[in-house]
């Protein structure tokens, strides 16, 4: 066996291991467990929306620690500063000189929480290093570390204090994730269990900086067949022939078919398939697509078809 092949089975047996114990704090929530690792693995951002109180933090931090890389918070308000994410330039008395000092986002994975409830001009400070993992302070570039991450959670925009997140910015999460309330019985084993956040203290590091960067590697090389392909790009067009939304632009599509190849990847075989396609097309999509987030109270608990769910239904897998 190849070095290669051994490094590979030796961390698909991690991925599993880590997929275990993080369903064993984020209860009845399996695949969404899944499609969060695969976004990581992917080298994607992740945004968690659903309503307070749902677990998305929980989700956000036992990622973190599971993954074994440096982790930073940021609690989000309406008054906080750009300065307050990205750092800002301080004058030395003693050198007679200013020097810039880092904010929380030089971390390797970063937890923007509730992050539509700070400003326009707040969030904005984020897309440099969503994109270009840096970030651009007083004519100064400072690389972030590797890999970096953000997994943000926002609060429905039918609540009050929030602003909604800009197109560009929907655009720089890989994946839209929502958790939902859980099962009668997921529910009765957290009325009857220990604190989430006690367990959360007691979770070990499964995977670590050379791992994570191991597996983004080994995503980049799931093979892909000119039919499923063909299958992706019918997905895409069926995006672009309505007048009801602009369908996905070339980064929406590059985003699509690297979340399906990590998919497979977490899912432990290195061909991308149809059935990978369809497992994340809504969470890539959705966002992008102009679909929001609505609560099932307020739709009187019936689950709604979304625009992917409808392009999906529509869209043959084969021709």
């Amino acid at each position: 066996m190849t070095h290669a092949a051994t490094d590979y089975r030796h961390n698909q047996q991690k991925i599993a291991q880590l997929m275990a114990q993080l369903n064993q704090i984020v209860l009845d929530k399996p695949q969404v467990v899944k499609l969060a690792l695969s976004g990581i693995f992917a080298g994607g951002h992740l945004l968690l929306q659903d309503l307070p109180g749902m677990g998305k933090t929980t989700l956000a931090q036992g990622l973190a620690q599971l993954l074994g890389l440096s982790f930073s918070r940021i609690q989000f308000t309406n008054d906080m500063l750009p300065a307050d994410i990205l750092g800002m330039s301080i004058y030395d008395q003693s050198k007679l000189q200013f020097e810039f000092r880092r904010g929380p986002i030089f971390t390797q994975l970063l937890l923007a929480d509730e992050i539509n409830r700070s400003s326009p001009k707040t969030q904005s400070a984020l897309l440099e290093a969503m994109e270009e993992r840096q970030v651009t302070q007083d004519g100064q570039t400072y690389p972030l570390p590797q890999p970096f991450f953000v997994i943000a959670t926002q609060n429905p925009l039918q609540q009050a204090g929030v602003y909604p997140l800009p197109e560009s910015q929907l655009d720089r999460f890989l994946l839209c994730l929502s958790l939902g309330y859980p099962s009668p019985a997921a529910e009765r084993e957290l009325l009857k269990g220990r604190d989430r956040r006690e367990l959360l203290k007691e979770l070990d590091a499964v995977l670590d900086t050379e791992a994570v960067l191991l597996a983004q590697q080994g995503v980049k090389q799931v093979y892909v067949a000119d039919v499923v392909l063909d299958y992706l790009q019918r997905l895409v067009a069926k995006t672009r022939a309505s007048h009801e939304y602009h369908g996905l632009s070339p980064r929406g599509v590059l985003s699509l078919q690297r979340a399906a190849q990590a998919y497979a990847y977490v899912s432990g075989h290195m061909e991308m398939t149809p059935e990978d396609v369809q497992a994340v097309f809504a969470a890539v999509t959705d966002h992008r697509l102009g679909q929001r987030f609505v609560p099932a109270h307020i739709t009187g608990g019936q689950a709604t078809q979304t625009i992917a769910q409808r392009i999906l239904a529509e869209v043959a897998v084969y021709q």
